[in-house]
């Protein structure tokens, strides 16, 4: 339980950086960076560089020998990855700045860094205030006013109540100023009504105080998930939680005794055992050995940009700065240079962006790619270099800039072939995937000489390498190229309908032949244009990857969703921006990620809801740029429908009520809370809004509202709930976006973002969550009598109980109650599961069997395996089809079985409200007639006759549902017996039938080679006939001893011909 063992430690200060080293700083003075705007630490070569003359002298940039490399460090940081700062540094002593780069990096990418508890961000306010000292080295009371300033009465009043100045002009002396002294300040100025109300509802009454067996009990019915089991997850007990109360509580005698004060309740909530996030899932927790197609797989769009896609600077930081953030996928733009340097550029074509050389984002790229993620980068080209010379030298950059990080081969264990799955994200750990457009053939003697390491001169390549068909080898199937098919869709089109295509796609739609240098680093990741997802299912090729515009994708998963989802099994496909988007603002990934699109390709350069949606998520697993999807999702015997109603396996529901804010703004104003789910279709309401406070109080703000209830959530591991505080004139204060199965149940404090997902020192928002398993209303009372029928009985028997203390009576002895018992269909029955299309090569070889009968001259086809024939196409159909029929059959069965139960719910619940009506009556009639004849009491219905009868006729309702369950299973069973032995039938048929035809395949092959094979028997006779009656005339002039000799020759010939082909 992370309340009594937290899972994560705050990050390591080194004590060499508490105490400093000697630096210059060669640009502006500055005064205090905050950890969580650190984006970069930059040394060597790749740091910034003075580039002014006097300051080049100074340091003696320009002597041949100069150490300044070693000497300089250079931090980035900035509130968003476009806006940055470059603070740059100079040690006094070598390599001083590296060990300073990487330590200063360490503690920014802990996960608790941007993670940390509400204390860890109040107590930086107090360090904050100690570091900006005047000159007398005490703290100005007006930076307080200026730390808090949407109300400074109370700032004064607290600072009063502390017993501290609170003049504008006056000073306040750090030692006058401790923890405990700026603990009270913060309790003055933002008192905790709602903390001091839950306080009061769990300790002992008229008590000051809550003991530890009190505050164990809190931390188990409140802080504690109650879906968990209590014997891997033990409860707190109260001995465990006298370390807490020694944390918090600021009384020593209270420490002493074991008791917590309401304060000490303030800051046991404000801790790290409180955090609201699960911070195990910030780790690397996931399994990574997963085929890459298996992985959510966070991707950029445009990356050079740092604006709008019409207009706007282009700049290699930016590749930099989406790396550093976790991205795993980059996108290049490549447009030809122009001479005289011909160097290849990256811009957005046909704009009035600015361009940078390929060159340099590639070194940037070559820099940033593994600082935060060890994981698999790829690289997405659209490539419009029409020049065999400059996509020659593009590719020499990739070779010689990423080195041995550069994958160009596939892996041994991951060839590729059709049927083969794609490696995983672990196989390729440290390495850069290209994603190009691959050319239909490649020189295999050029490509044995690249890998041998023979550089390629750029310069003397002016045309493609001419390719001799003997001389290819094979490396996979090629992307296909169709641009015949292509014109022809395009012809059935009118030329509106051409224009906005176009400008959907934006550039994409154009791009330039591959030449061989190019083709030559494509591997894994080989991109072709889409035709359905039948094709692609019979061709099951996991390395080719499909791209769509988000119309197009969104046309294929409201037509085909299922379709889709089983694609995105089997190959990766990316989706992207339309190009009307010229604000490069993005579209919600998470249609895309529900049918599991594994690159959801965004613009990081806009942080609109669907980015900051995108950053939070990708934040977990260890912010490795990679997510495992639902096992929904990646399974091939599970089908998945985004749309449908189907019952998952885990459904929760969520309750979430918005307490209290804290330093919410600035200003003194009213706010308001916003709530949103994000998840599928057909889960329940998805967003909520508080009312406006009452008062202008952006210092602790209270809502006392009812909770806001998701009542179904379909799938928890697709869904995340995004929690947004406003102004009352719509201002925007800040959010934060959880994933459903990353939050705690219980009190906690919501530590604000920014609208690019930074840290907000000052806002919170403190909560209420409450997440438990999803039960439709009309099954409550079921489901609590059959998971707990003790429970349920005794709840009957005590409703008896009353009746009977009612009419003056004792209850008689208690009456066993036989258990409920649940019947139903296993789910597992009748289900079959399709045998994978890619674990055998059979139908493959046979499939090439005429190419291989071809080669292989005396060959002969393998007599074709059961398992073979399993794999054939119209076997998988039928097989299909069954499946089909046995889960209609099934989902017919479960409708039955809850009609059944609903319609026996409906008779329980009449038959105890029925008995409770009756006592009632009773209770009443004898209330106002205090006469009555002893007939006429004889008539009455006695309250525990009543209560009998009641349970006579719920004891006979259970026994009917009891049959009528066994009796619905038995038919259930019975039905899915007949329809599987139909099953085998149509199976054995098809199987018989497919041998047949699969056998005339092979007579009519083996017939084709033999006549291919007297053929060439009868060449080659034939030439050696011609040869001996070369060498007789050669050998003899006589003409007569000639046409002898020719006779027996020909004689000789015709007998070996025939007995040769007998």
């Amino acid at each position: 339980m992370s309340v009594l063992s937290p899972v994560l430690q705050p990050p390591e200060v080194k004590e060499y950086l508490c105490k400093g080293e000697r630096f210059i700083k060669w640009d502006d003075e500055m005064e205090i960076l905050d950890i969580t705007s650190i984006r970069d630490t930059r040394v060597g070569r790749f740091a910034k560089i003075p580039k002014c003359q006097k300051l080049r002298e100074v340091f003696n940039l320009d002597y041949p020998h100069s150490t300044f490399l070693l000497k300089t460090l250079t931090i980035v940081s900035g509130p968003d990855m476009v806006d940055l700062t470059f603070h740059n540094f100079v040690s006094y002593k070598e390599n001083v700045g590296k060990s300073w780069a990487e330590d200063i990096l360490a503690i920014v990418r802990n996960p608790l860094t941007y993670n940390a508890s509400r204390y860890t961000f109040l107590e930086k306010i107090l360090v904050k205030l100690k570091m900006q000292l005047n000159a007398e080295g005490k703290i100005p009371v007006r930076n307080i006013f200026q730390m808090f300033p949407a109300d400074r009465k109370r700032v004064e009043a607290a600072l009063s109540a502390c017993h501290l100045p609170k003049g504008k002009n006056d000073a306040i002396n750090p030692e006058d100023f401790p923890e405990p002294v700026y603990k009270t300040f913060l309790m003055n100025l933002c008192p905790r009504p709602e903390i001091d109300e839950i306080f009061t509802s769990h300790h002992l009454k008229a008590k000051p105080y809550m003991t530890k067996e009190h505050l164990a009990k809190f931390i188990n019915k409140k802080q504690r998930d109650s879906r968990l089991n209590d014997s891997l997850f033990p409860p707190a007990r109260p001995e465990q939680v006298q370390s807490l109360i020694e944390k918090y509580e600021p009384s020593g005698i209270n420490i002493q005794r074991g008791q917590l004060s309401p304060e000490g309740m303030v800051w046991f909530l404000c801790g790290p055992e409180n955090n609201v996030i699960a911070l195990d899932k910030l780790l690397l927790y996931q399994d990574m050995t997963q085929p890459l197609s298996h992985y959510f797989i966070n991707s950029s769009h445009n990356t050079y940009l740092t604006a709008g896609q019409f207009s706007g600077i282009s700049s290699p930081e930016m590749y930099r700065q989406a790396l550093l953030a976790g991205c795993r996928c980059v996108e290049l733009d490549c447009w030809k240079g122009r001479p005289p340097d011909e160097e290849p550029i990256i811009t957005h074509g046909f704009t009035m962006t600015t361009e940078i050389l390929f060159k340099d984002a590639i070194e940037a790229i070559a820099e940033s790619a593994f600082k935060t993620s060890l994981y698999p980068v790829i690289l997405s080209f659209e490539n419009h270099v029409d020049s065999p010379k400059q996509q020659a030298k593009m590719a020499e950059y990739c070779r010689t800039i990423f080195g041995d990080m550069l994958l160009t081969e596939p892996l041994e264990k991951h060839p590729l072939k059709p049927g083969v799955p794609l490696p995983s994200p672990k196989d390729l750990l440290g390495k850069i995937l290209i994603k190009n457009k691959k050319n239909q053939s490649v020189c295999g003697k050029r490509q044995n000489s690249l890998k041998k390491g023979r550089n390629v001169e750029p310069e003397i390549i002016e045309q493609p390498t001419p390719v001799d068909a003997e001389d290819t080898i094979w490396a996979g199937d090629v992307a296909e190229e169709e641009p015949e098919e292509e014109d022809e869709q395009l012809g059935n089109l009118d030329e509106e309908e051409i224009k906005k295509m176009q400008s959907d796609e934006g550039t994409a739609g154009l791009e330039v032949t591959a030449y061989e240098e190019m083709s030559s680093l494509v591997n894994y990741i080989q991109p072709i244009k889409f035709d359905s997802f039948e094709v692609s299912a019979q061709k099951n090729r996991s390395y080719v990857i499909s791209s769509f515009t988000e119309l197009k994708a969104y046309d294929l998963l409201s037509k085909f969703p299922v379709q889709f989802v089983e694609y995105n099994k089997r190959q990766m496909s990316r989706i992207y921006p339309k190009g009307t988007r010229m604000d490069s603002s993005n579209y919600l990934p998470q249609m895309f990620w529900n049918v599991g699109c594994q690159m959801v390709a965004l613009n990081f350069q806009t942080m609109d809801v669907p980015m900051q949606q995108n950053m939070a998520l990708f934040e977990f697993n260890g912010q490795c740029g990679y997510l495992l999807k639902h096992e929904f999702l990646r399974r091939p015997d599970k089908h998945f429908d985004p749309f449908s109603l189907d019952r998952m396996d885990v459904v929760v529901a969520s309750t979430l009520s918005i307490l209290s804010g804290q330093f919410l703004s600035e200003r003194s104003v009213k706010t308001y809370v916003e709530v949103e789910l994000f998840g599928l279709p057909r889960d329940t309401k998805r967003k909520y809004r508080t009312k406006l406070t009452s008062t202008a109080n952006s210092i602790n703000p209270l809502w006392k509202e009812e909770a806001f209830v998701f009542e179904k959530i379909m799938m928890p591991e697709l869904a995340s709930l995004k929690i947004v505080a406003w102004e009352e004139g719509g201002k925007f204060i800040g959010h934060r976006i959880i994933p459903v199965i990353a939050m705690h149940s219980g009190y906690h404090h919501v530590c604000l973002r920014s609208e690019s997902n930074m840290p907000l020192t000052m806002p919170s928002l403190f909560v209420f969550l409450e997440l438990k398993d999803y039960v439709p209303d009309a099954w409550a009372d079921l489901t609590i009598a059959l998971s707990n029928p003790i429970k349920f009985f005794n709840m009957q028997d005590k409703r008896s109980v009353k009746l009977k203390d009612a009419t003056g009576e004792r209850p008689g002895t208690q009456r066993n109650v036989p258990s409920a018992e649940t019947n139903g269909v296993p789910d597992s029955a009748g289900k079959r599961s399709i045998p994978p299309s890619n674990g055998s090569t059979g139908a493959a070889a046979f499939a090439r069997g005429e190419t291989v009968l071809e080669v292989m001259q005396m060959a002969e086809p393998e007599t074709a395996t059961l398992a073979e024939l399993q794999q054939m196409k119209r076997f998988l159909k039928l097989l299909k089809r069954q499946e089909k029929e046995l889960r209609e059959l099934e989902q017919k069965g479960s409708k039955r079985k809850e009609e059944l139960l609903q319609k026996y719910s409906v008779l329980f619940s009449e038959s105890v409200c029925q008995g409770g009506k009756k006592s009632m009556i009773h209770v009443r009639k004898t209330q106002k007639k205090r006469r009555v004849t002893q007939a006429a009491v004889g008539t009455c219905a006695n309250p525990v006759e009543v209560a009998e009868s009641v349970d006579r006729r719920l004891l006979e309702l259970r026994e009917r549902l009891e049959l009528d369950l066994v009796h619905l299973r038995q038919e259930h069973h019975e039905g899915i017996r007949r329809k599987k032995e139909q099953h085998a039938t149509e199976q054995v048929a098809r199987i018989l039938e497919l041998a047949r035809e699969k056998q005339g395949a092979e007579l009519r092959a083996l017939r084709d080679m033999a006549e291919s094979n007297i053929k060439d028997i009868k060449k080659r006779l034939e030439a050696r006939r011609v040869e001996r009656i070369q060498a007789l005339l050669r050998n003899t002039s006589d003409k007569a001893a000639q046409e002898r000799s020719k006779k027996e020759i020909n004689n000789s010939h015709i007998q070996e011909v025939v007995q040769t082909i007998k």
